[in-house]
């Protein structure tokens, strides 16, 4: 079973036991978070695909640590002006390890069955 979740704009294929690198959460090492973001959920029976979300369906999810990526560089010129500039970044993250995914399994009420209702007499014309 899988789920395609997003966290924090971004799309992730969220599988039990998984560890994926999302951007920075709030929260300490350890700590659980829910997801109730899901666009899609599939087993290996069936798939529900959201509109947008899938209703009912929460992913959970556990803080493994926090960290920062590589650092990437970031360089700016101008031919001939003379003008450079080089900066780094280096952007944080939060690792996660996928505990649960859940789907409720609320069942859809029929809907009342209509009774035919009697058709009132036509007026005559004379």
């Amino acid at each position: 079973m899988y789920a395609i979740v997003n966290i924090s704009g971004k799309q992730y294929k969220a599988t039990e036991g998984a560890r994926l690198r999302v951007p920075r959460q709030s929260g300490d090492s350890g700590a659980k978070l829910s997801f109730d973001d899901i666009l899609l959920i599939s087993n290996s029976d069936s798939t529900q695909v959201g509109k947008p979300n899938v209703s009912g369906a929460k992913v959970t999810a556990t803080i493994l640590n926090h960290g920062r990526e590589r650092k990437i560089l970031v360089y700016k010129k101008k031919r001939r002006k003379g003008y450079q500039r080089k900066n780094g970044h280096r952007q944080w993250y939060t690792e996660l390890e996928v505990q649960k995914i859940q789907l409720s399994t609320t069942k859809k009420k029929a809907a009342p069955k209509k009774t035919a209702k009697p058709k009132p007499a036509a007026k005559e014309k004379e």
